[in-house]
């Protein structure tokens, strides 16, 4: 619900207008989930290739041990890629990750909006610990609903149609791999029965029919997954949230905030419960200059992907579970223990630099989309 009001007292004084926001309507939800969604296809689109390359350095793939551990692997593991497959080689997969990473993006962003409004209706909330938990909360919301899609990306970007040895991994003949192909096969997969299976897994074995067992290997690495997203999303949110909050300190304001009406936001966004208003100064403020959001944005993608990295090694090993280490499903223990056994610690942090390369512009890009697009929409 959108309307004209006069400007409550404490209102900024940027603002001649003020429009009241029902954060919680279904048309305040809409657009900002496409503004979460475009946010995440653009940015997502930008790192495509280095995406391709960082899986197949994590997933182990035999064709590319060799090229791991340095920035020129990386160079020679693209040209590799553009030899065998051309330029369409470096973005395969690249269809799933728009079709997962819409709905993901425009889940996250509408979570982190929604949440963060209960968590801190108004600046006397504002903490570091339910910012941390308002932007792990959303992460964990989208990722449960788009996992699947995930998986299948990361399976068609591990497929590798020069392969040393086939018939041992399983990889398919052919160079495009194919969307349904993959979600075949990931369906008609049967992992060995182990002791060691994880325990939601033997659970669904004896409680569900047989049909939709084959559902499950569809959340290989969801353990892992929920394990990485609580620091990665809640620290991303928060360093972002943060380094705003610097910018726009006394000091700094003059030179870091956009004071171009152009780009001045004349919108007052509240949360109406229970007829009244709950402020927060977060939704009227004025946004950042350009090469500032995009440093924000950066800074926040780099610490949430230290502090999340081990376990995406650990998830993207368990995804591919299927066409290496015989098939077996391996738990997060003994995933790591593999892991481990292979490449001692560094193996937890096998592509990081790579990882750097990809999430830095890929945050400061998604961030800078859903801002500018939150202003475009009119919210």
């Amino acid at each position: 619900m959108l309307s004209d009001t006069d400007p409550p007292s404490h209102a900024s004084p940027y603002h001649s207008q003020v429009k009241v926001i029902d954060k919680h309507s279904l048309e305040y939800v809409m657009r900002s989930g496409i503004a979460g969604g475009l946010s995440g296809s653009a940015a997502k689109t930008l790192i495509a290739p280095l995406d391709r390359i960082k899986i197949l350095f994590q997933t182990s793939n035999p064709e590319f041990l060799k090229y791991r551990g340095s920035i020129f692997g990386l160079f020679r593991a693209g040209n590799k890629i553009l030899r065998n497959d051309g330029f369409f080689g470096l973005l395969q997969g690249h269809s799933v990750t728009l079709l997962r990473i819409f709905p993901y993006a425009a889940i996250k962003f509408v979570a982190y909006e929604q949440i963060r409004s209960i968590l801190i209706p108004n600046d006397h909330y504002e903490t570091a610990v339910l910012r941390f938990m308002a932007g792990s909360l959303s992460g964990l919301t989208s990722v449960f609903l788009t996992y699947p899609l995930d998986l299948i990306r990361v399976r068609m970007a591990f497929q590798f149609h020069k392969c040393a040895n086939p018939a041992q991994h399983g990889f398919m003949p052919s160079q495009h791999v194919r969307l349904w192909s993959v979600v075949k096969q990931v369906y008609s997969e049967h992992p060995p029965r182990k002791e060691s299976d994880p325990q939601w897994l033997k659970f669904m074995r004896e409680k569900t029919t047989k049909s939709l067992i084959p559902l499950s290997n569809f959340y290989r690495g969801f353990g892992p997954t929920v394990l990485g997203m609580i620091p990665y999303a809640g620290v991303s949110f928060y360093v972002h949230d943060l380094l705003h909050d610097v910018s726009r300190s006394k000091y700094l304001a003059s030179y870091l905030v956009s004071h171009s009406a152009g780009q001045a936001s004349a919108t007052k966004v509240v949360k109406v419960k229970r007829s009244k208003e709950h402020v927060s100064s977060r939704d009227s403020r004025k946004p950042l200059r350009a090469y500032v959001q995009l440093i924000a944005g950066g800074l926040a993608g780099m610490c949430s992907q230290t502090a999340a990295y081990p376990f995406e090694v650990i998830r993207r090993r368990m995804q591919v579970g299927g066409v290496v280490d015989s098939g077996r499903f391996l738990s997060f223990r003994n995933t790591a223990k593999l892991i481990f056994a292979e490449s001692g610690f560094r193996g937890f942090f096998v592509g990081l630099s790579i990882g750097y390369l990809k999430v830095v512009p890929m945050v400061a890009c998604s961030f800078y989309v859903y801002e500018r697009g939150k202003l475009l929409l009119g919210i």
